[in-house]
């Protein structure tokens, strides 16, 4: 099955129902059909048709979706890039992954001139909004080109875009995603969650990132996708509200602003039916407050680019289970695997671990990448012992619920005891004048590694050091606290709104010889 027929499913459950919509354009499923179609006409008619990479470069917008599905129609392979990337990371990708064709939009003009010196294999370049210079408007491109399906033939193992690995270490890595990558993706959700009738899917944070995942998948059932340019926490409950949006997915942080805004528990929000969390762990008290405000919605999901999304759940009955001291516990997990992907722990040998041992998160299955591409190396690295390596490190307990307990590298190591930040963050975040926290360790020559908290307010509350490092010890002892606290204005984030770690721990081991 091809991607894009979960898109045509959508169209043929009603073609005249919205299918894309923002704040200057609005298509029915029909419409964005046959657009679709001139598309895969045009591109492959220029000669960047099946197996050809081909760069999108946009913010949130429906053109940007639009040129997503055309492309999924075509066989041309997707490129996606994070308009919120620095241009150099951004220039990267679309070189290493051999883009001869990119579709932007006009608000990245200004970096055009710079993608044009550093990405030489670019051949062409079309504009998304309008007539740019020399390149032409995608209208104008594409007002010629046949309205009739192109139907191209893709089998299981074809591509469907490469996607980038987040690149906060190192150079990204280019991930291959399959026709059956994206198909395993679609059938894991529906395996767990129902769309219910006449979806509305607020989509916010990037569509080149899960929020894009999710409204492919929700087309299948002729959602409606509302699309906001980005994230405002007021904006985003005004949506909900006049919208009447039933499905959307946050990061834990853009989530923890939506509960820091004036009168948000006053509020109602009775069309939800699915709030989707990922990317990090949620603390377990804003998860009550979730529950309180928004309604027994949320769900949680655990993945990586590399096994997109859907490799545990967590669903709505999951987190029905405030007050039940037996059961309560599981809100600090991120589910069960789902159906269609194994899931198991093991050691540094390749051993399967026993239920409740540490160890690193595998999975397989027909969700896991094709490869990195041109990297057989690091293929190789990930995939050792027949299973692939997230590089997380967590623990399935007695019920097969998934606990991850941090990033395999972020470990720390302090006074020879092993330290699991995330852990520590869970703490951190249950104080109610914490909007979000970072433990890293820092270099310290008595412990090796010193436990050290970074943590950023939400507006106007104060705490003092002494308070937090108090808390600390009393829910996981001395050895777990940390040693000192800092405050910080805002905690450096990814695009995807991820707290970027590195960048916070490469603050305190400048000039060191060793980061361990």
């Amino acid at each position: 099955m091809r991607v894009i027929d979960f898109f045509d499913r959508g169209v043929a459950i009603n073609p005249n129902v919205i299918a894309l919509e923002d704040a200057k354009i609005g298509r029915s499923y029909g419409e964005v059909q046959e657009r679709t179609y001139r598309f895969a006409n045009a591109i492959t008619a220029e000669g960047y048709g099946r197996d050809k990479m081909a760069g999108v470069y946009s913010p949130n917008c429906v053109s940007g979706l639009e040129v997503m599905l055309g492309l999924f129609r075509a066989g041309t392979i997707w490129v996606p890039v994070n308009a919120k990337n620095g241009v150099e990371e951004n220039a990267y990708i679309l070189d290493h992954n051999d883009v001869e064709i990119l579709f932007y939009h006009s608000d990245l003009a200004p970096a055009l001139e710079q993608l044009r010196e550093l990405c030489p294999k670019i051949q062409k370049f079309i504009c998304l909004d309008k007539q740019d210079g020399a390149a032409p408007w995608l209208e104008d491109w594409m007002a010629a080109a046949p309205s009739t399906d192109p139907d191209v033939p893709l089998g299981p193992d074809d591509l469907v875009g490469i996607l980038s690995s987040g690149g906060t270490t190192g150079r990204p890595k280019g991930i291959m995603l399959t026709q059956l990558n994206w198909t395993t993706l679609i059938a894991n959700y529906y395996a767990s969650f129902d769309a219910g009738p006449d979806p509305v899917h607020l989509l916010i944070t990037p569509m080149t990132h899960a929020s894009g995942v999710l409204a492919i998948a929700l087309m299948a059932a002729g959602a409606r996708s509302v699309i906001l340019p980005g994230f405002d926490a007021a904006n985003v409950l005004d949506t909900i509200e006049s919208e009447g949006v039933t499905h959307l997915f946050l990061p834990p942080t853009a989530v923890y602003m939506l509960l820091s805004q004036p009168e948000v528990a006053q509020r109602s929000f009775p069309s939800l039916r699915f709030f989707l969390y990922a990317a990090a762990p949620m603390a377990i008290d804003k998860l009550r407050q979730c529950l309180k405000i928004f309604g027994p919605v949320m769900a949680q999901c655990f993945g990586q680019a590399e096994s997109p999304m859907f490799c545990a759940l967590l669903t709505a009955e999951d987190h029905n289970v405030i007050g039940d001291p037996a059961r309560e516990h599981r809100l600090a997990s991120c589910g069960r695997p789902a159906l269609l992907t194994p899931m198991a722990i093991m050691d540094d040998d390749g051993n399967i671990m026993p239920r409740g041992e540490h160890g690193e998160i595998v999975v397989r299955g027909n969700l896991v990448m094709k490869g990195y591409y041109k990297n057989p190396e690091a293929t190789a690295e990930v995939s050792q012992f027949g299973w692939h390596h997230t590089g997380d490190i967590g623990y399935l307990d007695d019920e097969g619920y998934l606990y991850i307990v941090d990033r395999k590298k972020d470990m720390i190591i302090s006074g020879g005891f092993n330290v699991y930040p995330s852990e520590v963050e869970q703490v951190i975040w249950s104080h109610p004048a914490v909007q979000d926290c970072a433990v890293i360790g820092v270099p310290d020559e008595k412990w090796g590694e010193a436990i050290k908290a970074v943590i950023e307010l939400k507006p106007d509350a104060t705490v003092e050091p002494e308070a937090i490092i108090a808390l600390c010890k009393e829910n996981l002892g001395s050895v777990k606290a940390p040693k000192t606290v800092d405050f910080w204005d805002e905690l450096p984030r990814s695009p995807v709104g991820k707290v970027r770690k590195k960048d916070i721990r490469d603050t305190f081991w400048q000039g060191q010889a060793r980061r361990i």
